[in-house]
């Protein structure tokens, strides 16, 4: 990386973190970014799904990725989640907005919708489930999987901007599939009977590592759909969501753009930012010098730079 990107103190510092925005299905740029710049890195993880997008927006510098790649080229399952992740927190990124299409799971959250969730079901079974491991084990609390501030920020900004005819609901419960295929009318319906709100595939995995990484997370679900279980509406194809993620697009870019001026000049702290305060396992001098080295810009402010 050039001097550019250098990374932050490891320390927190608040006054100078960023503000990390992943880019869901429809959402594969960021408007508004002054004096934009592409970054390209390696993580000790691979590549992430894309070159990163450095600008400013008012009083904070953004980190803009595309989850799924500028041309979508990463279905749920090969997203590189971890690289991801440790690329946001490499470039000194302590909060990241998460904006993701999804499909409704109840009648009160019609197609245009957006929600704000604030709790987490996981149906995946071939992601990644954790930073660590080889050799070091890590018990992060998972209990809100969104940091509730953060969140809270988000809805206010959202609230008001939604046009009339379409609503912010705050909190529900995300259900996160494996995918890319999307549900049968059987698991529709199992998943509303659980109570939950809206279905995608992306961010249970996204919101867990970055609880590693101590990133406050959250998200903005755009709901384009009534999944397959509504027998009153179609079930969901790729063609009805591209057309209601564009509908969606300008007012994301939008909430977006307002919620990095109000991080900026807030700059909220959350217990995310402490996540491994309690949570490394294994003594430090038991774990292999490779897991070190790779989970260095982790364990720094607990355990001391790895010098190994």
């Amino acid at each position: 990386m050039g001097a550019e990107v250098e990374r932050l103190e490891t320390s927190l510092d608040l006054a100078h973190a960023r503000l990390g925005v992943i880019g869901g299905s429809g959402l594969y740029a960021m408007e508004g970014l002054e004096d934009p710049r592409e970054i390209s890195l390696d993580t000790p993880y691979g590549k992430p799904s894309d070159n990163l997008l450095m600008g400013r927006i008012s009083g904070i510098e953004v980190v803009f990725l595309a989850r799924h790649g500028r041309h979508h080229s990463y279905t749920p399952t090969e997203l590189p989640y971890r690289a991801n992740l440790w690329a946001l927190r490499s470039l000194g990124v302590r909060w990241v907005l998460s904006v993701s299409a999804v499909g409704s799971l109840q009648e009160t959250i019609r197609p245009l919708d957006m929600v704000v969730p604030d709790q987490l079901i996981d149906r995946t079974h071939q992601r990644p489930i954790t930073m660590f491991g080889e050799g070091l084990v890590a018990h992060v609390g998972f209990a809100d999987p969104f940091c509730p501030v953060l969140s809270r920020l988000l809805a206010d900004v959202a609230e008001s901007l939604m046009p009339e005819g379409r609503t912010l609901h705050r909190q529900g419960t995300y259900l996160c599939m494996e995918g890319p295929a999307f549900s049968t009318r059987a698991e529709s319906q199992l998943y509303r009977s659980w109570g939950c709100t809206v279905i995608g595939m992306t961010n249970h995995t996204e919101a867990r590592l970055a609880r590693e990484c101590e990133l406050a997370y959250t998200t903005l679900a755009m709901a384009t759909d009534y999944d397959c279980w509504h027998q009153e509406h179609a079930s969901v194809t790729v063609e009805m969501v591209i057309d209601n993620l564009r509908a969606n697009a300008s007012l994301a870019q939008q909430i977006v753009r307002l919620a990095a001026e109000r991080v900026g000049a807030q700059r909220p702290p959350s217990s995310a930012h402490h996540a491994l305060r309690h949570a490394l396992m294994t003594p430090r001098d038991q774990v292999p010098a490779d897991t070190r080295r790779r989970v260095d810009l982790l364990t720094t402010p607990y355990w001391g730079a790895f010098a190994g």
